[in-house]
């Protein structure tokens, strides 16, 4: 199985990501690292759009793309623009606890309801709208959706290095995922 890696000092963040853009994220984030000057993007950050997460990070230091569960399928060409123009060599994806994209199928009536009380949908293109999309975006267990995610970044994008994070939301910490071995 997976398990979370505490980052509570330098030496917990693992060899591969030290020195790196994601060993910075992840000392600015968790170990209150004094922020640098940047001038230029050195991370993409892929991130659920959940209003209750907030990074630690310096201005200027990683492009950040939101989205639903931190689904970077449907963003690829800004990760490519990231990549090809901004010129960051390192991906970090963060997954957190309590998401709300996990078992979509459960919120199906108050998505709907929503839809026709806060926007004037109709019942019918409300329903229409859910089953249309919610099997896109559903992501099933958070961990296991960032594993995947960093296992399909990291054959699209070979040469940038992809970490597997995840935010608790009882901490605001980051925590790297254990990949198996």
């Amino acid at each position: 199985m997976y398990r979370l890696v505490p980052i509570v000092t330098a030496e917990d963040i693992p060899p591969p990501y030290r020195e790196t853009a994601i060993g910075r994220l992840l000392e600015y984030h968790n170990l209150g690292r004094p922020h640098e000057p940047y001038t230029s993007a050195r991370l993409l950050i892929g991130m659920c759009m959940d209003n209750r997460k907030h990074l630690r990070i310096p201005d200027n230091f990683a492009y950040i793309i939101r989205s639903g569960g931190g689904n970077l399928r449907y963003s690829e060409f800004k990760v490519s623009y990231a990549i090809a123009v901004g010129g960051v060599r390192c991906i970090a994806l963060l997954g957190h606890d309590q998401c709300g994209m996990v078992n979509l199928v459960k919120r199906k009536e108050q998505f709907i309801q929503g839809l026709v009380e806060n926007a004037g949908w109709t019942l019918q293109s409300a329903e229409e709208h859910f089953n249309g999309y919610a099997p896109m975006f559903e992501i099933g267990n958070e961990i296991d959706f960032v594993l995947s995610e960093v296992q399909r970044l990291r054959l699209r994008y070979p040469k940038v290095l992809v970490a597997p994070l995840l935010y608790r939301m009882e901490d605001n910490r980051l925590y790297l995922i254990q990949e198996r071995m």
